[in-house]
């Protein structure tokens, strides 16, 4: 299993940047997917995710309105566009994929403070991440 993130590195304040995620190795439908992201001395946290069969994006309340997140299903991809960056969003930003049945409130936590750890599940994955500087 792959996830190989790339679109990073230098942009100046107000620019917009695309990042990928390539998935491969299992089965993409089955997977939710997401973006997150930290900085040093800081703790991760969630930006954007999709659950397992598409639907509406989640997004945490602190970039809804900056971030758009979207799929190429035949490519097996997943994008993260954030515009109008800031310097505070430079950080390591990382692909993960997850396989967990959902349940009405699932993604509350995500959305209010980005709070969700893939690897709280059995079957997860996480890309090496792609650094975004912002100066």
């Amino acid at each position: 299993v792959q996830l190989v993130e790339s679109g990073g590195g230098l942009v100046q304040p107000g620019a917009s940047l695309r990042l990928s995620c390539a998935a491969s190795g299992y089965t993409y439908s089955t997977y939710s997917m997401g973006w997150f992201r930290q900085a040093p001395g800081k703790e991760r946290e969630g930006v954007a995710a999709v659950s397992y069969g598409g639907g509406t994006p989640n997004y945490v309340n602190s970039l809804k309105g900056r971030v758009t997140l979207s799929q190429d299903n035949a490519d097996n991809t997943l994008f993260l566009q954030l515009n109008s960056v800031k310097p505070e969003d430079s950080a390591m930003y990382y692909c993960a994929a997850w396989e967990t049945a959902e349940f009405d409130g699932f993604w509350v936590g995500f959305c209010e403070a980005g709070a969700l750890r893939p690897e709280s599940y059995k079957d997860h994955y996480w890309g090496q991440g792609t650094q975004v500087t912002v100066s």
